[in-house]
């Protein structure tokens, strides 16, 4: 797990000799509200419980500070000075929070809050009173009651704003910010602190600067956005470090490793890391980023360093007083060390999940006691200790069940499903895995804003729930295919492709009316087939739909690693100028797989149009380029691909008029020199016009993101041809096309696309993508480049996955234009026949130049 920066806030109560108390959160980021005491009022206290409270606090010997901050409440009580007996009682609240001692923690702040309450009439008092309930949101939002603290938070904002208290006020809203990004709100915690940053712009330095930085540096991450994040983090740094504060300083460096870590620079992100364990002074801080530095280790292969970082892992986080963070820190070790396997599976380390459950129970934090004891489980599923880990799992499923935590349920679910499968009980796996899913399924929208202390990997916890689903499935079959596990299992397959398009964009994507596949197929377009390939750890499985039949089925036996090999080596094959006698057979082998063994069915059937739902490896290969001994698929059948079982708005392009906006960059602007000249796109621009379609025209500087946003708004459009290079990847911040203005990023692009009044916004039929490739080797680009279209709510998107001769391209997009105008034809069909006119040109024969072209979303 990757922790994150957490700020939950903790104030100095300003009142006559008051101490300030700065709190250690038990978090990755803290915020000590060092607000100066009014030299007034203040009235020397050296020798008093209350200063020496106060010394021995920031010395962090709380267990001392809450012997004399206890008596200094009873001199103020004795006194009748219920003003600062109120403030004493709120500074020992935190000392109690540190020592992880909750009920004692709420006794206090709750005493203090009932003194305020009958005494609020002065404006002195509100102040106090305002701190309190921080001190009191700042508990609760320990202990994960996360609506009662931005309740707190809030209410806190009203009153610092009626005594014009504009520091606390922005304290409240950094706070409010945190619970929001907490719950997974992080476009509503993004807003809250950019408008905390404008606030605060013209402001000299302050603590308050450097977490509000930290803060919206942490949310821009976690949506992807990670240049702005870079930028915020690192401002948030350079502050703490011009105000010297070493344990913001060490905040800012572990949410810069994150953010090194999320944009995959591992060497970068580990040196963070160490930085921060080398100058935190807090000993939790120290240990998330050694966790942190633990699993990228992991994740990276260096195990034989992982292992060295173990022991002194071990030794800090023995050293922590409880908290929830603290107890998932402990959890984490141990799955680290579960991921580890060997001699790390130890009696021992079950011992320290058990302590972390004991403190979790101590806590009263259900979540977290759920959490370490689902992992216990895992623990005994990895050392097959079968009848012990379906109980501790079944217990850790009931306990996030009865307290609302389906994105730990569903971990569960998946685990139980795992341990029946281990044991031969396939029906009760099945249903297991059932349950997983439908709480995947209520998460789909969240998927990646789940309680960040069990924040999801998509790859790892995500994805192979579904892929082991499907297996069990088709496992289930036996000897005799049931159409309606093999329906269950396609569904399967076409959830998984969805929710890793949310997890591209970081939220729900398919909306809007659908038409099913099959409806489609089997009622207005009955001479297409639907194929659906799924690569399993030991098989190769594909489901076929063939027009008013029912379902088919067939699998070759072959691991994985093989389908995946070849796949990957035929993306870097077919981009080369000649095709291979390796290669035709590597493209004959895939067409064994995937086509021979219905092909005779697929005549008889008068089938002319193949739709495949592509998997992992097989999304790189264009599907066209099959060879069957003697012909390409390309020859027999035109070819498309899709994303799910439905498709929005199906309308045949043929029965429109077509009108196209091009946008296209011949020169790259400055700075973007490492992008070749693309002298042929006037060429093609050209082409497209000779064809007869009506065009709008944006080129060379002429093409900016603002230019197109006006241009989609103001023109009658249903096809937008994009000439530039771009780059497509299934991240999304390495995801982009060129313009004049430079890089336009797929988030940008998107609201460009999406910027059209509403009842204009459904006319977009097809997305072309010229000059524009996927990144070499990700298996989830094509998804990228698709998803781009599908949350513009564009029907179609044609694209290249690789980068080709730009006079080859501008001779293909006038042909394909020319079919699409002239003959009348599906766009599937159009792309074919203009494919087959470029592999009959001596010239551009070979699959390079034809066969990178792929057609995604409705082919007619």
């Amino acid at each position: 797990m990757k922790f994150k920066n957490k700020l939950y806030s903790f104030l100095a109560l300003v009142v006559a000799t008051t101490i300030i108390c700065t709190h250690v959160s038990p978090a990755m980021g803290k915020f000590v509200a060092n607000n100066p005491i009014n030299a007034q009022t203040s009235i020397s206290v050296a020798n008093s419980n209350l200063e020496q409270g106060k010394k021995l606090y920031d010395a962090g010997r709380f267990a001392e500070a809450v012997k004399f901050l206890q008596q200094a409440v009873k001199e103020y009580q004795q006194q009748g000075d219920i003003l600062r007996q109120a403030a004493t009682l709120s500074n020992l609240s935190l000392a109690y929070q540190e020592l992880g001692d909750w009920n004692q923690a709420q006794q206090a702040i709750t005493a203090s809050l009932n003194l305020l309450t009958a005494n609020s009439e002065k404006t002195a008092n509100l102040g106090v009173f305002a701190q309190s309930l921080d001190v009191q949101a700042s508990l609760q939002l320990a202990r994960r009651q996360t609506d009662l603290a931005l309740k707190n938070w809030q209410q806190a904002a009203e009153i610092y704003t009626k005594i014009k208290d504009n520091s606390g006020v922005v304290r409240s809203q950094i706070n409010q910010a945190q619970v929001l990004r907490i719950q997974g709100f992080y476009q509503k915690s993004i807003k809250l602190l950019n408008q905390v940053q404008q606030q605060l712009q013209s402001q000299p330095d302050s603590l308050e600067k450097v977490v509000s930085l930290r803060s919206l540096g942490d949310s821009l991450q976690l949506v992807g956005n990670l240049s702005a994040a870079q930028k915020a983090l690192q401002q948030s740094l350079e502050i703490a470090q011009r105000l010297q504060s070493v344990e913001h300083v060490a905040a800012s460096l572990l949410s810069l490793g994150n953010n090194a870590h999320a944009e995959g620079k591992i060497t970068e992100a580990l040196a963070l890391y160490q930085q921060v364990v080398k100058i935190s002074p807090s000993p939790l801080t120290k240990v998330q980023a050694q966790l942190n530095q633990l699993k990228l280790m992991i994740e990276d292969g260096k195990l034989a360093e992982a292992q060295t970082l173990l022991p002194e892992i071990q030794s800090q986080i023995a050293q922590l007083p409880t908290s929830s963070l603290a107890i998932y820190a402990r959890i984490n070790f141990v799955q680290n060390l579960l991921k580890l396997g060997g001699e790390n599976l130890t009696l021992k380390n079950s011992q320290l999940i058990a302590s972390a459950i004991q403190q979790a129970r101590d806590l009263g934090d259900k979540r977290a006691e759920a959490y370490g004891i689902g992992t216990l489980g895992h623990f005994y599923e990895q050392t097959q200790q079968w009848n012990e880990a379906q109980k501790l799992t079944q217990q850790a499923l009931f306990l996030t069940q009865t307290h609302n935590a389906p994105e730990i349920a569903y971990r569960w679910q998946w685990q139980l499903g795992r341990i029946f499968k281990a044991q031969g009980n396939i029906q009760d796996a099945i249903i297991a895995y059932d349950a997983s899913l439908a709480t995947l399924d209520t998460l789909r929208s969240d998927l990646v804003t789940v309680n960040q202390d069990v924040q999801l990997s998509f790859r790892d916890s995500v994805e192979p729930v579904y892929r082991e689903s499907v297996e069990i499935l088709l496992r289930s079959q036996a000897d005799k295919p049931d159409e309606k596990i093999l329906e269950k299992a396609r569904q399967r397959i076409e959830a998984l492709q969805l929710a890793e398009l949310d997890n591209f964009f970081r939220e729900a994507c398919l909306q809007g009316k659908t038409v099913l596949l099959d409806k489609l197929v089997d009622e207005d377009n009955p001479t297409a087939a639907i194929f659906y390939p799924i690569i399993l750890p030991e098989s190769l499985q594909v489901i076929v739909k063939i027009p008013k039949q029912p379902l088919r089925h067939y699998a070759t036996k072959i691991p994985q690693a093989e389908v995946e090999t070849i796949a990957n080596q035929l993306r870097f094959n077919l981009n080369q100028q000649y095709t291979s006698k390796a290669t035709k057979q590597q493209l004959q082998q895939l067409y064994s797989w995937l086509i021979q063994p219905i092909e005779s069915e697929l005549q008889t059937a008068g089938v002319k149009t193949l739709v495949f739902l592509l998997d992992g490896a097989l999304r790189n290969v264009p599907m066209a380029a099959l060879h069957d001994g003697k012909k390409y698929l390309l020859e027999k059948y035109a070819v498309s691909l899709n994303l799910g079982l439905q498709l929005l708005d199906p309308q045949p392009l043929a029965n429109q008029k077509l009108r196209v906006i091009t946008a296209g960059l011949i020169n790259s602007p400055p700075g973007f020199s490492q992008y070749p000249p693309l002298p042929a796109i006037e060429q093609e621009f050209e082409l497209i016009a000779k064809t007869g379609v009506e065009t709008t025209k944006l080129l060379e500087q002429q093409f900016t993101s603002k230019a197109l946003e006006s241009k989609i708004n103001s023109a009658n459009f249903n096809i937008v041809h994009i000439a530039t290079h771009g780059e497509f990847s299934s991240r999304a911040e390495d995801t982009f096309i060129l313009a004049a203005d430079g890089l336009i990023n797929v988030t940008q692009f998107d609201k460009i696309l999406r910027s059209r009044e509403g009842s204009k916004s459904n006319s977009m039929e097809l997305l072309f993508l010229s000059a524009c490739q996927t990144a070499t080797g990700d298996n989830r680009a094509v998804l990228g480049l698709a998803g781009v279209a599908v949350r513009a709510g564009a029907k179609s998107t044609i694209a290249s996955l690789w980068d080709i001769n730009d006079e080859a391209t501008a001779k293909f997009v006038g042909l394909f234009y020319q079919e699409l105008q002239q003959g009348k034809v599906s766009k599937a069909e159009a792309l074919r026949l203009a494919q087959l006119k470029l592999l009959k040109d001596p010239q551009y024969k070979a699959p390079r130049f034809w066969s990178a072209y792929v057609l995604i979303g409705n082919w007619l």
